[in-house]
């Protein structure tokens, strides 16, 4: 062998050996797998809001202590019954209602405690053995605080 085709033979050799020798190196180590990422906690969803959707006036209540006819003019010894409707749910959710006469004068105050979960009847009720004064009546509701519907009536 000549030494120009040794050269070219050992050229060749060490072109070879330098291929396999990156061929060879190692791979780079798979990227840590990730950490599961804490679930986010969705917020607290707050219990609907108990509403008052009607407040009706009558003598009498139904079976279902619903009035049986409504009425906004009274006779002085009548039992006046106020019916709150409500819907919505809530652990505990106070109803109150205020009747007053003529200018502002209290009759009488009157909270309840449900604990509704939906639509549901609360029932309240004035009566005077002696007997209403003749005049302008009226009764204010409110549920947790917040104002609800109001109805003025006539004693005569």
């Amino acid at each position: 062998m000549n030494t120009r085709n040794r050269s070219v033979l050992v050229t060749a050799f060490l072109a070879s050996a330098l291929v396999l020798a990156a061929c060879k190196k190692e791979a780079p180590a798979p990227p840590p797998e990730p950490t599961a990422a804490p679930m986010p906690t969705a917020a607290p969803t707050p219990a609907p809001a108990v509403t008052i959707t009607d407040l009706s006036l009558g003598k009498a209540l139904g079976p279902d202590k619903k009035v049986q006819a409504p009425s906004d003019t009274f006779k002085p010894k009548d039992t006046i019954f106020a019916v709150v409707s409500t819907d919505g749910s809530a652990a505990s959710s106070v109803i109150a209602v205020k009747w007053t006469f003529g200018d502002g004068q209290t009759v009488k105050e009157d909270t309840k405690t449900i604990a509704p979960t939906g639509p549901a009847t609360t029932e309240f009720s004035i009566q005077k053995a002696s007997g209403w004064p003749k005049g302008s009546y009226k009764v204010e509701t409110t549920v947790d605080g917040k104002p609800g519907p109001s109805k003025t009536f006539t004693v005569k």
